[in-house]
């Protein structure tokens, strides 16, 4: 498209994904990665909360989490996800919606094992998502998952990676007047990519 210029410019969402985040690692004073992560639950009530983005794939977004939490039982449920990613520094946001597959292996072990020891004996202790009567007990517990597992704690199984695959992504910046720009990016039956200018 001729006016897809300047940011929006090039062939590839990911590669601009990825630009726009380095962009807001410089801007961003917190989380740059922040994403606001939507899944519906089996009533097909939606459920939307923030999770740190960890990776932007050739064509995936990848994060991290309790497979058994509520976002991950109802990712196991639906198949699907949705996010959107919000720079107020830059005035700029990302939104995606697509398929959800997890990351299981050894790219997720490979994160796992470069977080901070702390969080990885965290992901042992917590029981994401359910009743908790108290943080004495959650620290109790992660006390006795420390001793349980020392300095070199395995991934859980109940913890790992999912790769949302998209079929929209679509790139937005602020405009004067409320007059901004948005190009809507979507997969095609033949897998390559629509793109088309929206009205804002």
């Amino acid at each position: 498209m001729s006016d897809r210029t300047g940011i929006f410019a090039g062939d590839d969402p990911f590669s601009i994904a990825r630009a726009w985040l380095a962009e807001a690692e410089a801007s961003e004073p917190n989380d740059p990665n922040a994403i606001a992560l939507a899944t519906v639950d089996p009533e097909g009530l939606p459920d939307v909360r923030m999770v740190l983005l960890k990776e932007i794939e050739a064509d995936a977004f990848v994060f991290y989490t309790n497979y058994d939490s509520a976002k991950g039982r109802q990712i196991e449920a639906s198949g699907k996800a949705a996010f959107v990613m919000h720079w107020k520094s830059l005035r700029r946001q990302i939104r995606v919606r697509g398929t959800v597959t997890r990351e299981d292996g050894p790219q997720a072990d490979e994160y796992y094992d470069s977080r901070s020891l702390q969080s990885r004996i965290g992901a042992w202790a917590s029981r994401q998502s359910q009743p908790l009567d108290s943080r004495t007990t959650l620290m109790a517990a992660a006390a006795r998952q420390g001793l349980v597992h020392g300095t070199k704690p395995p991934r859980p199984p109940f913890w790992g990676g999912f790769r949302i695959t998209p079929v929209q992504i679509e790139f937005w910046s602020d405009g004067a007047f409320r007059l901004h720009d948005r190009f809507r990016w979507t997969k095609e039956a033949d897998l390559c990519w629509n793109v088309g200018r929206l009205h804002p």
